[in-house]
């Protein structure tokens, strides 16, 4: 199988910015038994199940899990942005990092507020080390809930590389990119497919 065979033209106008609301007016494309296509809404949902299915959710709610930052070496600065991606354990994460190049083991990055004379709105963290394709380890100087909260103050909601490419992250995004029924933290993404229950 060739990965062209999935290369599709996606007009910008045709890419929604914000989900729907309400949440189950979003569009649904039902493929019935036998290759019927029908073009429905999440409302219509409930009609279509049968007794026997089953539906499962994904009760994870979203941390703000993308970081923007600046690594100090010498005199030189660099922008750096930072996807977290796994909790490795109460300080270190596996991040994917922009520009990952521009990263070495023990380099000091600091993200949230960059103002040196005031750590408040500030989370600091060293490379503990570098994979490929981007991928670092972070150890940063908080651990446990604490780490947890500074997250929670400097991050942002991680949105999908097709939106973020249009518009940055925004206060709203905290509540439209979780399900309704989100109870536990630690998803670094949103599940997607969740967003139109309501």
């Amino acid at each position: 199988m060739q990965t062209s065979l999935f290369d599709f033209d996606l007009p910008d106008n045709l890419i929604a910015l914000r989900p729907v609301s309400p949440r189950d007016a979003a569009r649904m494309l039902v493929v019935a038994p036998g290759g019927a296509l029908a073009d429905k809404s999440v409302r219509d949902l409930p009609g279509l199940l049968q007794s026997g299915d089953c539906l499962v959710l994904n009760d994870t709610r979203v941390i703000p899990a993308a970081l923007s930052g600046v690594r100090k070496r010498g005199d030189a600065s660099a922008q750096i942005e930072a996807n977290l991606i796994a909790r490795l354990d109460a300080c270190r994460w596996k991040a994917l990092a922009r520009p990952g190049k521009r990263l070495t083991p023990g380099d000091r990055i600091r993200f949230g507020h960059s103002n040196t004379s005031c750590l408040m709105g500030a989370l600091d963290a060293t490379v503990d080390s570098k994979g490929e394709g981007g991928e670092v380890i972070l150890a940063f100087d908080l651990s446990g809930p604490d780490l947890d909260m500074a997250i929670a103050s400097v991050g942002v909601m991680p949105l999908p590389p097709y939106i973020a490419a249009r518009r940055a992250a925004d206060s709203q995004d905290r509540e439209t990119y979780q399900t309704v029924y989100a109870t536990r933290d630690g998803a670094v993404a949103a599940p997607t497919a969740g967003l139109h229950f309501t």
